[in-house]
């Protein structure tokens, strides 16, 4: 592990620019659950139910009463050493920092991470069916029928759900940053969903030598054979302890 903290430290000395990946495994250490358990449902739901355009169609109560749990879920937990850790990591790089994120609590940000993109949404927004307009609304309790303030229409959670495209320009954003990287860390998460996984073939083929892949599990994942350094652990202590290497 050493060695492996020492070689992911000098590619970070090394680098210009960096891309971070992450997924649900840092917000785990946090106490976000994952919802999504070994038998496909989401705290009891089928994903079709709760995380689709058509299951919110169906019952938009039932969706608000899910996403509400989930929001109250996040108002009571707090950033953990490892989005910590990433903030710092930002610190040092500034503007040559990208942070693309599947996650939708919000606790990069909280941690003090600014360059954030959230490709799957956020679970602070709204997005008016009627006017379209996106706000934030922080993690206030809005009921399982809220209503636009501004039209009246229908509210629903600014959330990329299943059968929905990722947002044009943050997707592009995140794409661009990966192509232009020479570090890409991948933080929590397996990088087998796409498209959030093809950063890392974009990160590995779009430039002259390539960027050094760091990964940042809990254990070997599906994409560990096809990243340079492998650092296993709580991302709560594997990336402070990278930090502390620099």
């Amino acid at each position: 592990m050493i060695a492996e903290l020492e070689r992911a430290a000098e590619a970070l000395r090394n680098a210009k620019s960096v891309v971070v990946l992450t997924g649900a495994g840092v917000s785990a250490e946090s106490g976000v659950p994952t919802f999504r358990a070994s038998d496909g449902l989401w705290e009891g739901h089928r994903i079709e139910d709760v995380a689709t355009p058509t299951g919110f169609e169906r019952d938009p109560a039932l969706v608000w009463q899910f996403y509400n749990a989930r929001r109250a879920n996040v108002a009571a937990v707090q950033p953990n050493p490892g989005h910590v850790a990433l903030s710092k990591l930002e610190d040092r790089f500034t503007d040559a920092f990208t942070l693309v994120t599947q996650n939708v609590d919000g606790l990069h940000l909280q941690a003090g991470s600014r360059n954030v993109l959230e490709i799957h949404g956020s679970l602070r927004e709204t997005r008016c069916l009627g006017c379209a307009t996106v706000e934030n609304r922080g993690l206030e309790v809005l009921g399982d029928r809220p209503l636009c303030p501004r039209c009246g229409a229908r509210l629903r959670p600014n959330i990329v759900w299943f059968h929905e495209m990722l947002p044009v320009v943050i997707w592009e954003t995140a794409q661009l940053a990966a192509a232009g990287c020479d570090v890409l860390l991948v933080v929590g998460t397996s990088a087998v969903v796409y498209p959030a996984a093809s950063l890392i073939p974009i990160a590995k083929s779009t430039r002259a030598r390539g960027a050094t892949i760091i990964e940042c599990n809990l254990t070997p994942t599906a994409v560990s054979a096809e990243v340079d350094i492998g650092l296993y652990g709580p991302a709560g202590e594997t990336l402070p302890a990278l930090l502390a290497a620099l």
